[in-house]
């Protein structure tokens, strides 16, 4: 077996986030000849014990590295996170941001097996929309280019019934535009949920298999606009993660054209809300405002600051008390995913045309089953059955 370098095990360990006694305990060891289970993996570490093929097995799969990577001479050198343009945040541990980078390492490993297969059978083409606008090209133009490319209007979104089948409308058109929009919100289990102050979106700018991921951990009315925000980045060829607070230029810009899209400004100019009533009165009748086009209060309230409505403390005031009331409709609508069935939720998450991609390349046996399994973040027992439900 080629030697393992300690170095390369430390690196593993470390960019996952894990110290050394959760690592031990993710890998089952146990204490052995008076070893502790800590002590075990820090001889490892250093060189003073060798692992077996199956330790490195189990290291690959909690650490999320392929099994190749343990045999690398040296670590390799650390790579960017693209764009990193979330707000500043306090409350991120090394942890958090080892365990974001190892969710877009899923991602691109998924984006890059679909891309091959498609080159293989010929079917992967180049979208003109990718990387086609640049900021000083304003914000009116990137919108118009969006609209131009979904096809898809206002009023088709606003006549859904819900704000579930809304956002499934408007992701039916951005997948037609050949985008793939994927929600992902764990690293495979509950006790790897990302909260959406680590994350809300992310994109990954491929001028041929453009992917869009979105939390689904943040509340439903929110997706549609995460989406069009991460729509935004890939029109200016942006690879990056987003979330908190707009306070870069882009992400503001961003921001713009997404809460333009769904509430053009001069219906909003034109609305009678109550900007000066009380605090109470405008926190309701916003909250109606959004629910009839459905978005968020939130954006509702983000819209009217930016017009001047609303100064920041009154916007960001409305803000907390919208999530607020989101969190406690959470658990019940977590609950309400868990009694439907699983490989509904897994393609609702997925999307239409991950599965139906994934699907048709592996009828054609571009994909093995295996790769095909990788893709869809199943176990390849079930990729078939994913794909045919």
């Amino acid at each position: 077996m080629p030697k393992v370098s300690p170095e390369v095990l430390r690196w593993a360990r470390t960019t996952a986030g894990f110290r050394l006694d959760e690592a031990a305990r993710r890998l089952g060891l146990a204490a052995a000849r008076g070893i502790e289970p800590v002590d075990r993996l820090h001889a490892l570490e250093v060189g003073d014990d060798v692992p077996t093929r199956a330790m490195l097995s189990k290291m690959a799969r909690q650490y999320r590295r392929p099994l190749a990577a343990l045999y690398l001479p040296k670590p390799p050198p650390k790579g960017r996170r693209a764009h990193d343009l979330r707000s500043p945040a306090t409350n991120r541990s090394t942890a958090d941001d080892a365990r974001l980078d190892a969710l877009i390492r899923d991602a691109k490993t998924r984006q890059a097996l679909l891309k091959s297969a498609m080159l293989d059978v010929d079917e992967a083409q180049a979208l003109p929309f990718v990387g086609s606008m640049h900021m000083d090209d304003g914000a009116s133009a990137v919108l118009a280019s969006i609209r131009r490319t979904l096809r898809m209007p206002l009023d088709e979104y606003r006549q859904a019934s819900s704000i579930d089948e809304a956002f499934r409308r408007l992701r039916g058109r951005v997948e037609a535009a050949g985008i793939f929009v994927v929600l992902l919100g764990d690293l495979g289990s509950h006790h790897t949920r990302f909260e959406t102050d680590l994350f809300r979106g992310f994109c990954l700018a491929d001028h041929m298999l453009p992917f869009v991921v979105l939390n689904p951990n943040d509340h439903r009315s929110a997706w549609p606009l995460t989406l069009l925000h991460e729509l935004a980045h890939l029109w200016l060829g942006q690879t990056g993660v987003s979330g908190g607070l707009p306070e870069r230029s882009v992400e503001k810009f961003c921001n713009r054209i997404a809460s333009e899209y769904l509430l053009p400004s001069e219906e909003l100019s034109a609305s009678d809300l109550p900007v000066q009533g009380s605090s109470c009165d405008l926190t309701d009748s916003v909250a109606e405002y959004a629910r009839d086009r459905h978005v968020s209060g939130s954006l509702v309230a983000y819209r009217l600051h930016l017009q001047g409505a609303l100064d920041r403390e009154t916007w960001l005031k409305l803000a907390r008390r919208y999530a607020k009331a989101w969190r406690r409709g959470d658990e019940q609508a977590r609950q309400r995913d868990t009694a439907v069935n699983y490989y509904v939720v897994r393609k609702h998450r997925l999307g239409t045309r991950l599965v139906e991609t994934t699907s048709r390349l592996l009828a054609a046996e571009a994909l093995t089953t295996t790769k095909a399994a990788r893709i869809l973040g199943v176990s390849p027992k079930i990729a078939h059955r994913v794909c045919d439900h």
